[in-house]
């Protein structure tokens, strides 16, 4: 299987932003009108950007408005694939790799066939797979849709906060740790760790008084932070060379991720064994044998955190979401 190459010879790494910016709004200005039942969210609990939307939709309570379709942990160089359902064909859209949505929506469609993805279940074609505005639509546009008790994930008082919290986290820390693991010379590797670590830092300074990152209760920016520090350990110190110290031995991060992963919507969101197969097995031109390593143990995610005694209620004045049956993996 051929998987493809993630790096470019003597170039820092730089992510492909070319999304298909399409949205899905209340007043429908794009030509997709918020539509209960319309929509299917393509995600993989392998990928950090699809499990935000993920978590999002679960913390909303959208899950009767908008399904779910699950990729496979593992794909080759041409598209994500439903090898997890029946036959390998997801069971709404009738098909066995997420390339073919997008090729509904633009034939020959030559950008990245990325999770999350949502697709327009009456055509087939992919209406957008831009991570970033996709929770926030969740958040926004489908409130109507919403749970008794959704939490309010991007407030408009916080939002201008979050908004420059999240940059930072993105460039430092979200997609900072693909910089060291994609890096293709010691320079690039280099100056991206030492941005990556001064990232963390930050953001652990940040938390050292407060239990969120903004205000006093989960939002919009906890989760984008949430799935790449959920990685850090399995995947992103080896791996990716991320290796100043373990999330574990950075006292202040590892309370703050252990709160949310022990948080409904986190980390039974959270599938660490579809993670590792993920990177380990994908990422052949850093990891040729394709082995998946054991560790490292991962049991004490539940251990007691502490995180309370800092106050904040994480879900406001809402309520947690109702518990799934068992939890992800």
């Amino acid at each position: 299987m051929d998987q493809g190459s993630y790096r470019t010879a003597d170039k820092p790494y730089e992510r492909d932003t070319r999304y298909i910016e399409t949205r899905i709004t209340r007043d429908g200005r794009d030509g997709y009108p918020v539509e209960p039942g319309r929509y299917r969210l393509i995600a993989a609990y392998a990928c950090p950007w699809a499990t935000r939307t993920i978590i999002v939709r679960r913390l909303l309570g959208l899950d009767d408005a908008i399904s779910l379709g699950l990729c496979g942990p593992t794909h080759d160089s041409r598209s994500w694939t439903f090898d997890l359902d029946p036959d390998g064909v997801d069971p709404v859209l009738g098909i066995p790799r997420l390339q073919d949505a997008y090729f509904a929506r633009t034939p020959g469609y030559s950008k990245g066939i990325t999770v999350p993805a949502i697709v327009d279940v009456g055509s087939g074609a992919v209406v957008t797979n831009d991570f970033a505005q996709i929770t926030i639509d969740f958040e926004l546009e489908w409130v109507d849709f919403h749970r008794p008790g959704a939490p309010q994930l991007y407030p408009e008082d916080l939002r201008a906060e979050i908004d420059e919290v999240n940059a930072v986290v993105y460039r430092d820390v979200n997609n900072g740790v693909y910089r060291c693991g994609f890096a293709s010379s010691q320079q690039a590797y280099d100056a991206a760790y030492d941005q990556l670590f001064a990232g963390l830092d930050w953001v652990s300074e940040r938390l050292k008084g407060q239990r969120y990152l903004v205000g006093d209760t989960i939002t919009e920016a906890d989760v984008r932070l949430f799935t790449t520090l959920a990685r850090f350990d399995p995947v992103y110190h080896g791996h990716f060379k991320c290796n100043r110290e373990k999330l574990s031995e950075m006292p202040v991060l590892w309370a703050y991720v252990r709160d949310l992963f022990q948080t409904p919507g986190f980390g039974d969101s959270t599938n660490f064994a579809q993670i590792k197969q993920h990177y380990y097995e994908v990422h052949r031109d850093i990891n040729p044998s394709g082995i998946v390593p054991k560790g490292p143990d991962l049991r004490n995610w539940f251990s007691p955190h502490g995180r309370e005694k800092l106050g904040g209620r994480p879900f406001g004045a809402g309520t947690a979401p109702d518990p799934l049956p068992t939890p992800a993996g």
